[in-house]
């Protein structure tokens, strides 16, 4: 059918505007088109013969053409269709990016002025837009200086959206996962900056981890990868454990991922703490404030988190020491106020894979200091066959010194001063126990080499027992090895303890007593 013939008004109301448009006539009524097209109306207020007459325009200089005036006439007759084709033309002249302005100013009168229920209403609205013009709104927002809020709401409801198939598919059940990994790609690579709007730690998470499953590019990964470095703080060890688990949500397998957002997260608090080029490092200095305590509450809280992290994975058999060490030790030791988290994680681990060897678990007990455990965490580790004797004999030989310089313990199990006479007695009674523990530990060695000797001797006759000295110095040297703030992972500087009679700063030498073996 001719285009011409499909706009011939009814013979009751004749038209009254004629469009040209090259070859192409448009016979439309003014009473349609004026309230429309404000180019029309100052057209037909010019024209002369009065309202009656009929109103000639030509518009083939029309950006589209006969095609593009086609679509705009049916729209204003209440025509419903999609227009595509047209972007280009659109871009060109300015229409896509008028647009884009148009809807952020919708959205910000409407956060101002809600005129509909529930107020986030035109959030759901966004799904409608493509990733590309999705980005201009979110950038004409930002011209608007809209709040971080608006912007975190916009982006949120429009990735669930947009990304309801994949996320409720979990990435690995997806039909199309070529077209589902185009889609994820495309939708974080318009996402707000972290700076202007941080978005929630917990939608991030679950974004990151069907981006591994359905393979994402290794751009797309990193870059929600610092997203959720930026907002760890607020991430709890369950947001976690969602990017650490594999596709079926049953078996840890991307502790790397996880590794690399913490330590993202410590570089991160680090230069916020040192200040940069903002000066801050040195407001923090004039002021007396240490670097840890600039950002020290974000640190501990994600501390915390790691720590609960590292005891829910410590419980995988197939997780290698390395990779538990390597996410367990990302935050710094000096973050925590205490270890005991850190230590309940390294009880798991070693619980869970109690074949390792005497090497393998002071290499797992490396990522905690056994000084910073609190006094009921000592007291636990001083009766754990699961940890190296080193580890043991760094706490003891740390509370028996507390206890001789009469010392005693904070809430966090640090050492502090105390003078009255029920806390010395109290301590006496902390000491004596401590003291038969090692006792009893060193009668039950000593027991165990006088029976190792004697076997020797009576396998090799009379010619092994030259030999019995050597074995006892050497037992010797083995014990004397034994002092557990030598030189080692477990070096520990006592220098600092003070002498509870005198004040003074002096190493504390501990008394000689004889071991009793009857």
């Amino acid at each position: 059918m001719d285009r011409t013939s499909q706009w011939v008004s009814s013979p009751d109301i004749p038209a009254d505007l004629l469009i040209r448009i090259a070859d192409d006539v448009f016979p439309l009524l003014k009473g349609v088109m004026v309230p429309k097209c404000g180019y029309i109306r100052k057209a037909v207020a010019a024209a002369r013969g009065g309202a009656t007459a009929t109103v000639d325009l030509d518009l083939s200089a029309l950006p589209g053409g006969a095609d593009a005036f086609d679509k705009a006439a049916r729209y204003c007759y209440g025509a419903n269709f999609e227009i595509s084709g047209l972007l280009p033309a659109a871009e060109e002249i300015g229409v896509v990016q008028r647009s884009a302005d148009a809807i952020a100013l919708r959205i910000c009168n409407e956060v101002l002025f809600p005129t509909r229920s529930p107020p986030e209403w035109w959030t759901a609205e966004l799904a409608a837009l493509s990733p590309a013009s999705f980005h201009k709104v979110i950038t004409a927002l930002r011209c608007r200086r809209a709040e971080p809020e608006v912007l975190v709401a916009a982006a949120t409801a429009y990735s669930e959206l947009l990304l309801a198939e994949v996320l409720a598919a979990d990435g690995h059940a997806a039909d199309h996962p070529g077209m589902h990994r185009a889609l994820v790609e495309s939708v974080v690579a318009v996402l707000p900056s972290t700076d202007d709007a941080p978005l929630p730690a917990a939608f991030l998470c679950r974004l990151l981890h069907v981006a591994i499953t359905i393979c994402a590019s290794a751009k797309t990964c990193r870059d929600l990868e610092l997203r959720v470095a930026a907002v760890l703080d607020q991430a709890t060890a369950g947001d976690l454990l969602t990017v650490a688990l594999d596709s079926a949500g049953e078996r840890i397998q991307n502790v790397d991922t996880v590794r690399r957002i913490i330590t993202a997260f410590v570089e991160r608090d680090s230069a916020a703490s040192s200040g940069g080029a903002n000066g801050r490092s040195r407001r923090a200095s004039l002021s007396g404030a240490g670097a840890l305590q600039g950002g020290g509450g974000a640190m501990q809280t994600v501390a915390k988190t790691v720590d609960e992290v590292a005891a829910e994975i410590a419980t995988e058999e197939s997780l290698p020491i390395s990779k538990f060490v390597g996410l367990a030790g990302a935050v710094p030791k000096e973050a925590r106020a205490t270890h005991d988290g850190l230590y309940r994680a390294v009880d798991i681990y070693l619980k869970a894979h109690p074949a390792l060897d005497e090497m393998e678990r002071e290499k797992v007990c490396s990522v905690m200091d056994p000084l910073k455990l609190s006094y009921q965490g000592r007291l636990h580790a001083s009766q754990n066959n699961r940890l190296p004797l080193q580890a043991v004999l760094s706490a003891l030989y740390y509370d028996q010194l507390k206890l001789r310089s009469g010392g005693g313990w904070d809430a966090y199990g640090n050492g502090v001063m105390r003078s009255s006479a029920a806390g010395s007695a109290r301590e006496q009674a902390k000491e004596e126990a401590s003291l038969a523990r090692e006792n009893e530990a060193l009668r039950s060695e000593l027991a165990r080499m006088r029976a190792y000797v004697s076997g020797m001797q009576q396998s090799k006759g009379p010619s092994s027992r030259g030999k019995k000295g050597g074995i006892a110095s050497l037992w010797l040297r083995t014990l004397s090895r034994l002092n557990p703030f030598k030189a080692g992972i477990w070096g520990k500087d006592t220098s600092g303890i003070v002498d509870g009679k005198t004040g003074a700063m002096n190493s504390v030498k501990p008394k000689r007593r004889r071991f009793s073996i009857s």
